[in-house]
């Protein structure tokens, strides 16, 4: 098979980690199936890949444990979808690439500098498109930001604003008992949660480049420290005068979702099957029922990156857990003809005010 791909059928696509990532980009096909059919799943978790076949009609011989057993077969699809942990997103990169495959990867691209020059310089070599999945350019409040700013109607920027609130639990569940909570196991939090408003401050100053950063963050809260007297390792394992005051308890966020009949994310992550059942055994023997304020985590609870791009404009990006908003970014952009404003927790509008007229637009999503 060439790496040319025809325009009269469905592209065949191969989902390499059948996690939270791998079943969204997957979804896809569910939608459009004249667009994409997904032919295969490789990941080392049964219950995960048989998720995927059953719901697209994946044969059995196309269900693999590991995509290094992909690699070996003849290519029989016209690209892969990797959606694997952020320290495993190098290797079979490069390896489909070698291969002929066209390659959408999960943001980030790899944890190094290194890591990505190498993925970059194999596609070019071997002819594939590569895309990262910065999805946020894709969202309908990035996307008018940018046509705004290109419109003139700000004039020439001078700063951006960027904040981005992860939430309160969002943290404690991703980055402190999560896949990502250890730097030396998946990346820092700025580039696991973050590489998405580092892209969007990049795409929206268009052609200026960055000349200087600095940075500035700190781990807060989550240390054995913190950790309230009489506390349990284990929150089922917690007397209930602590439990009831720990807005971190997992009893509290993972089995009150459940409770109110929510069975989707993050409790799905929590356990296979998301039920009262198996959700308390998970949180009695799993990573998730650990106590917050005694666990090997060790990245930023937050964390200010500061730009400065050629002919003086800078840009500030803010990353923070102690949120209510969960992921509700916000962003101020100012020009020398007017200013910008959207939050994305408190409406659905872009408000623009124009320095000459004294009047405010607003810009309807």
């Amino acid at each position: 098979m060439s790496n040319t791909v025809s325009k009269n059928k469905p592209l065949t696509a191969i989902v390499i980690g059948a996690g939270q990532r791998g079943k969204t980009y997957a979804g896809y096909a569910e939608h459009f199936p004249d667009k994409i059919k997904i032919v295969a799943v490789a990941d080392p978790r049964e219950f995960h890949a048989n998720l995927l076949k059953t719901k697209h009609n994946i044969a059995d011989k196309y269900v693999f444990k590991d995509w290094k057993e992909v690699i070996e077969l003849e290519k029989f699809a016209d690209c892969v979808i990797i959606t694997t942990t952020d320290q495993l997103h190098k290797e079979p990169a490069v390896a489909f690439a070698k291969k002929g495959y066209h390659i959408l990867l999960e943001k980030p691209m790899a944890v190094t500098a290194e890591d990505c020059i190498e993925i970059v310089k194999t596609v070019k070599e071997n002819d594939v498109l590569l895309v990262v999945g910065h999805v946020l350019r894709y969202i309908m409040w990035s996307l008018k930001i940018k046509e705004i700013i290109d419109s003139g109607a700000l004039g020439e920027i001078v700063n951006i604003q960027h904040t981005e609130p992860i939430g309160f639990w969002h943290f404690a569940h991703s980055f402190v008992r999560g896949n990502w909570h250890n730097e030396a196991d998946s990346s820092c939090s700025l580039l696991a949660k973050c590489c998405h408003d580092i892209d969007l401050i990049y795409y929206w100053m268009g052609d200026l480049k960055c000349e200087n950063v600095s940075s500035f963050g700190h781990l807060s809260h989550f240390t054995r420290e913190n950790k309230p007297k009489d506390a349990a390792e284990r929150c089922m394992d917690c007397p209930a005068h602590v439990e009831n005051n720990c807005a971190y308890s997992a009893k509290r966020i993972y089995l009150d979702m459940v409770k109110s009949g929510h069975t989707g994310w993050p409790v799905n992550v929590v356990s296979d099957i998301p039920d009262i059942e198996n959700l308390t055994k998970a949180l009695k023997t799993g990573p998730y029922g650990k106590c917050v304020y005694q666990n090997d985590n060790d990245v930023m609870s937050q964390q200010v990156v500061n730009f400065q791009f050629t002919g003086g404009a800078t840009a500030t990006l803010t990353m923070i857990a102690f949120t209510k908003g969960i992921c509700a970014r916000a962003t101020n952009i100012y020009g020398t003809k007017g200013e910008l404003k959207f939050d994305d927790a408190k409406s659905n509008e872009i408000h623009v005010f124009d320095f000459l007229t004294g009047q405010t637009c607003k810009f309807m999503l």
